[in-house]
């Protein structure tokens, strides 16, 4: 066949190639398709001169209108540091109250604040603060050293338990493990503990638990076991409990005792970020007790 035989049906020309009876033809390119190949192809030419397109050994065409995003992101970023040096000197000075009832400042916080927590706290106190086994909840109110702006923001400087040489420490004794009470005086401590919050245990069993857990507890936890902030050592009859406060949880709690830990930000977080955290926080809780 020749290619310049023609299909009768559309009058193209064939081009020559046949398979199983159907013959390939030649059709041209629509025009449509031409214009925006020349179209984009000027835009190209276009770009190339007026735009940086082309790198060089160590720099590249800068084009007639002289654009460099690098710069223009370098100002951006000049500008927004200047910024915040304004309105983070405003929070570093001021207590948190005043900044949640200063609308601008509140903004700050409300903005920043969520975004310094995911990157530097919610892998272990969880997106919502809201904490998880072993770590505790940030907005329950429950605060073992206290929640007060002062007082997070320290603990938030030098950790616990960690390597920082001002850190809080916080340690409880394995009473099972070292062997300073056996397994069914521990029992009894859990069923008194539990009284505290709440749980009905035997009244004989909790009478045996609060003698021992005033010979070894009261030290750390108070007398009426609400806790010890300067310590660190949590407030049992609140209900909340880091570990669990169900009786396989408490046993293992008081076998083998606990010693949480927590690094020190100092020398990650600026003393602004560590305040717009703690308020964030702070708003945060009084949110969820509304």
């Amino acid at each position: 066949m020749s290619v310049k035989d023609r299909d009768p049906l559309t009058g193209h020309q064939t081009t020559g190639h046949e398979w199983n009876g159907i013959t390939e033809l030649n059709t041209r390119v629509p025009r449509v398709v031409w214009f925006f190949i020349i179209v984009t192809h000027l835009w190209a030419l276009a770009v190339w001169v007026l735009l940086p397109a082309w790198p060089l050994v160590t720099t590249s065409t800068k084009g007639i209108l002289g654009l460099d995003q690098r710069e223009e992101v370098a100002k951006k970023v000049v500008a927004a540091n200047s910024d915040r040096a304004v309105w983070g000197e405003r929070i570093k000075s001021l207590s948190a109250d005043e900044i949640l009832g200063d609308p601008e400042l509140f903004a700050r916080v409300s903005d920043t604040g969520p975004q310094l927590f995911a990157d530097n706290c919610a892998g272990c106190h969880g997106a919502q603060a809201t904490g998880g086994l072993g770590f505790p909840n940030l907005i329950d109110g429950a605060w073992l050293w206290g929640g007060d702006t002062d007082t997070v923001m320290e603990t938030l400087r030098v950790g616990i338990n960690a390597p920082h040489p001002d850190t809080r420490w916080a340690q409880m004794p394995a009473f099972g493990r070292d062997g300073l009470l056996p397994r069914n005086d521990i029992r009894m401590v859990v069923d008194y503990v539990q009284s505290l919050s709440g749980v009905k245990s035997p009244a004989d069993t909790i009478a045996a638990g609060a003698e021992i857990f005033a010979t070894n507890c009261t030290s750390c936890h108070g007398n009426d076991g609400t806790g010890n902030p300067d310590a660190g050592a949590p407030d049992l009859s609140d209900g909340f409990w880091i570990y669990g406060g169900d009786d396989e949880a408490m046993f293992r709690t008081i076998w083998g005792g606990r010693q949480g830990w927590m690094p020190a930000w100092e020398d990650r977080l600026t003393e602004t970020e560590r305040k717009i955290i703690t308020v964030y926080l702070q708003h945060v809780r009084q949110d969820t007790v509304k």
